[in-house]
């Protein structure tokens, strides 16, 4: 990173920073490497950790459930290579929660200077040396669609990243929003009505595929 040079960290809707970087898995360029995938870009506070660990071992176990999803991962701390391939290693040695044997294939970026740490603003005010446990899920677009935070102590719900990705891909794919703590299947909401002529329309025209309980919130079946 240049000296005295200023990041301003992407907000949801913004282009993702593109970066090039060496990972366990070889060097990548982003975004072209990934040009038609969602990717989930997230960073760790160091290797040889705890709470890390158990977290790489969920997304390593993970990391076909969300290659079905056409979601690729990369994961970034500001260790060197040589710490992340013998962290990675010794994970394979370790059986917890029903784990074991499991093999990191995704790349894990070596980020020493902190270059991509900084773009993405993970380097913050708890530590100017190690990046915070974040989460950016980045759509085929490069688009930052969501950007979570977890505080050191506490570990990230893999299952709620994948609901995510999910959901993201049901409101691209046929216009819609998902309602408070939807699962995949269940009814999904109809974007609010533009205009008071429009909401009339949608009240008085429901049918079999779609209802609302106001009209400001109408739902589509899904079922």
């Amino acid at each position: 990173m240049e000296e005295n040079q200023v990041y301003q960290m992407p907000l949801i809707g913004d282009p993702a920073p593109a970066f090039e970087a060496v990972t366990t898995q070889g060097k990548i360029k982003f975004p072209e490497d990934y040009k038609g995938k969602w990717v989930i870009l997230f960073s760790h506070p160091a290797d040889f950790t705890p709470v890390c660990t158990t977290e790489f071992m969920t997304f390593a176990s993970m990391a076909d459930e969300f290659k079905a999803l056409n979601t690729e991962l990369i994961g970034l701390s500001v260790d060197s290579l040589y710490a992340h391939i013998a962290w990675l290693r010794k994970i394979q040695d370790i059986e917890w929660n029903g784990m074991k044997d499991i093999e990191v294939k995704f790349p894990l970026i070596e980020d020493i200077k902190m270059d991509v740490s900084n773009k993405y603003g993970m380097i913050q005010s708890q530590s100017n040396t190690q990046a915070v446990r974040a989460v950016f899920i980045i759509d085929p677009k490069a688009i930052v669609r969501t950007i979570l935070y977890y505080p050191a102590s506490t570990g990230r719900n893999f299952d709620e990243i994948k609901r995510i990705i999910i959901a993201l891909q049901k409101a691209d794919k046929d216009n819609v929003a998902t309602p408070a703590n939807w699962q995949p299947g269940q009814d999904t909401i109809v974007p609010t009505a533009g205009s008071c002529g429009t909401a009339k329309e949608r009240m008085e025209n429901q049918d079999e595929n779609n209802y609302c309980l106001d009209w400001f919130l109408c739902f589509k079946k899904e079922k």
